[in-house]
């Protein structure tokens, strides 16, 4: 049972224990794959029961920190948070409280612009170097699925190149969402649905925002971020079946 002391709540021994474990995850003591010692070891170290313990591999286990696998074989492996499980949790979230489509679009065009402009006032030659091999990967793409991923991964290189680790997980979030939206719109133009749109606008705008950071010009990269965005989120809205992100989600 937990305890209050002066109206504060003492964390239950299970929470102290997966909190020992989290900092060794985080701080990278613990990396990726790691078996966990055996149950009776550490229950030695941490001075619990073993049912405490299972308690705070629970607790991990709900933050996708490790893996517990059962029988005579198991144990705990270690995971290593990621941009991608958190977006996954996020969306989870998003479809739990309705959030819509238009929403997600317009966090978006939140997120980005501001990320153009901060690559254009820097003009680093190592990230416009990786934003030229984005682009190029991109028009290398040959199939709808390819252009929607390499697509995808332009964006994801703007904002990740921008240097800021809050703002890339959120627009990870973000990005991850609009996939599914983009996969959704070229299955109904597979279809016929609705009409196919030529990738060249798309190409030609990721290519005009690639010369604004090249001139260092980031309010015009700002700018015209924001329009490219506006755009998308204009056609995608239009053009796909779904408005909430639980109703895209279930499709």
């Amino acid at each position: 049972m937990e305890a209050i002391v002066a109206g504060v709540r003492v964390p239950k021994a299970a929470e102290l224990v997966a909190a020992k474990i989290r900092r060794q995850i985080v701080d990278g003591e613990l990396p990726e794959g790691t078996a966990l010692p055996p149950e009776a070891e550490l229950v030695a170290r941490y001075g619990v029961s073993r049912p405490t313990l299972r308690e705070a591999f629970r607790i991990l286990e709900s933050e996708l920190l490790i893996v517990v696998r059962r029988g005579v074989k198991g144990g705990a492996l270690v995971q290593t948070p990621s941009i991608d499980v958190a977006a996954r949790s996020a969306q989870s979230l998003l479809q739990y409280r309705g959030a819509t489509l238009a929403d997600v679009h317009q966090a978006r065009i939140m997120l980005e612009p501001p990320a153009a402009a901060i690559l254009a006032e820097r003009r680093d030659p190592d990230a416009l170097a990786v934003l030229v091999a984005a682009h190029d990967d991109e028009m290398a793409a040959g199939t709808d699925e390819e252009v929607r991923r390499r697509g995808g991964g332009f964006h994801r290189v703007v904002v990740e190149q921008a240097g800021n680790h809050t703002l890339t997980l959120l627009s990870a979030m973000v990005q991850q969402i609009i996939d599914l939206q983009t996969a959704r719109k070229q299955v109904l133009e597979a279809t016929g649905k609705v009409r196919r749109r030529h990738r060249s606008q798309g190409h030609a705008d990721h290519a005009r925002l690639l010369e604004l950071i090249r001139a260092g010009a980031a309010t015009e990269a700002e700018l015209f971020w924001r329009q490219h965005l506006e755009r998308v989120k204009g056609w995608l809205l239009d053009e796909t079946d779904a408005e909430t992100v639980l109703e895209l989600v279930e499709r």
